[in-house]
């Protein structure tokens, strides 16, 4: 632990508007967190503001999904931790950018989530043709942006579309990378989504999502379609999860391929984690962990390790970003939305910092 506190504090002295690579996470839920009286401590058992202990291990940018109308979701996704509306999103991010650090914001152009398994076109644009919806995905990204803005709040970069490897807004603009159907259709809504980007917020950079780290063939297929239709955007952003994306070693060649054939691109892992505590929960055959660390606060250490050194190995990744960090029912009210996964840097049952919070810091200090 010496060791890791260490990196913790040469972390600590980089400037962070001189950062040349972006460590963080996806904290949506942490208004909500703090709302229900969860408690966060560091790895001694210390009561600490999650935000001060953020910054002291190196973070320097969060993360905030987005929603269109939560509202429509169902229960189920709502106790999953689907409330991130316009107005619970600009009050974050507001805390976020006062707080010092930089903002990412992840359009995910659905009510509820958006996944490769999932992407439900809002209620409120059902039925469109593929011109309006087009129209109306730039319409709305123009107001939000406009409404943070207004609040003082400017992302300094913007996802758009959430894990968008076959498309968004289904079935309009749902397509399969190794299929050349409905690629015109899918193209078009993205550039739709970007050019309210870079038309209210023109400093930002521009990520698109995708989540098959562990297939080459899908991957440079998917990147080379968008290639091929102009699509702007500037940094490809992946997620690596060890139980659906194979091994950390796969993930390495992938990142290998992606500087060869689009080298002009960095890449980021926008979202990762991995369980410490793998006490039952399971999706099924989906997940493979014969080549993963145990489940356990050792195990997630060990997998943060893992990645950070082989990330450290490719000059075009540039960020690492934690999903749901702040998971954490310690201290909690009853019938707290988003708990139960056990894949957060917090353990639940004392509020503890794990081990792989420092453990990230890593990243930073190549």
């Amino acid at each position: 632990m010496r060791g890791l506190l260490l990196v913790v504090a040469a972390a600590c002295c980089m400037s962070v508007t001189a950062a040349t690579r972006w460590l963080g996470g996806d904290i949506s839920m942490m208004s909500a967190n703090q709302r229900s009286g969860v408690i966060y401590k560091d790895i001694n058992g210390n009561v600490v503001d999650p935000y001060q202990l953020f910054e002291q291990v190196g973070w320097n940018m969060m993360r905030v999904r987005l929603f269109v109308d939560p509202d429509n979701a169902s229960g189920e996704h709502h106790d999953e931790g689907v409330v991130q509306d316009l107005a619970y999103v600009t009050d974050l991010c507001r805390t976020i950018t006062q707080r010092g650090f930089e903002l990412m914001l992840d359009f995910h152009y659905s009510d509820t989530w958006a996944d490769p398994g999932k992407q439900f076109v809002p209620r409120r644009w059902q039925g469109l043709d593929a011109v309006t919806l087009a129209d109306s995905i730039n319409s709305y990204t123009t107001h939000c942006l406009q409404a943070l803005r207004n609040a003082g709040v400017v992302p300094d970069m913007i996802q758009v579309g959430n894990e968008v490897t076959y498309g968004m807004t289904w079935p309009v603009g749902r397509v399969d990378p190794m299929q050349d159907a409905g690629w015109d259709v899918f193209t078009s809504l993205l550039q739709a989504g970007a050019r309210a980007c870079r038309e209210q917020c023109p400093d930002a950079a521009l990520i698109i999502h995708t989540e098959r780290a562990g297939d080459w063939p899908v991957t440079r297929e998917y990147y080379r379609r968008l290639q091929d239709a102009g699509v702007d955007y500037d940094i490809i952003g992946l997620s690596y999860y060890p139980m659906w994306h194979k091994d950390i070693a796969t993930l390495g060649a992938t990142l290998d391929s992606l500087a060869a054939v689009f080298p002009g691109k960095d890449v980021m892992i926008v979202e990762t984690a991995y369980y410490y505590n793998h006490d039952g929960h399971s999706w099924g055959d989906s997940e493979d962990f014969s080549h993963c660390p145990p489940g356990t606060v050792e195990g997630q250490r060990q997998f943060t390790a893992q990645l950070v050194q082989e990330l450290n190995r490719h000059p075009n990744v540039t960020g690492l970003f934690w999903w749901f960090p702040e998971e954490n029912t310690h201290g909690t009210q009853p019938r707290h939305p988003g708990g139960g996964l056990n894949r957060g840097l917090f353990d639940s049952a004392t509020g503890n910092a794990l081990p792989a919070l420092y453990e990230m810091s890593r990243f930073l200090t190549q």
